[in-house]
């Protein structure tokens, strides 16, 4: 008897709880125009802010710190359900692949 009370409590408690979706999705970028570390800065810069203020997602540069062609970069996304997030994440793959100075190479996305 204690224990199906303690069962229903637990499974009543789960059901509260609102589910928490992560998303993440990783972009590797060529910049072909830059010719220095600091002229990947500028990109890296400008393509960091204009995702956070157009999508409210976090990014970061992951990958390839040295390197000045090559800009990988880690974006995340948490929501309530699956579907807001593969559509802003598809919505910023499309924005990446029409970027006029970085070149879109590949991306992998998880959720």
């Amino acid at each position: 008897m204690a224990a199906e009370c303690f069962q229903s409590a637990i499974s009543n408690l789960q059901s509260a709880i609102p589910k928490m979706i992560v998303g993440s999705l990783r972009v590797r970028l060529l910049i072909r125009e830059s010719r220095s570390l600091k002229d990947k800065r500028q990109v890296v810069r400008s393509i960091k802010e204009r995702l956070r203020n157009n999508y409210n997602v976090s990014v970061s540069e992951i990958e390839a710190q040295d390197h000045r062609q090559l800009a990988v970069f880690g974006v995340a996304m948490v929501c309530n359900e699956a579907q807001p997030i593969r559509s802003t994440f598809a919505e910023i793959v499309q924005a990446l692949r029409c970027h006029p100075v970085a070149e879109f190479i590949d991306h992998e996305m998880e959720i």
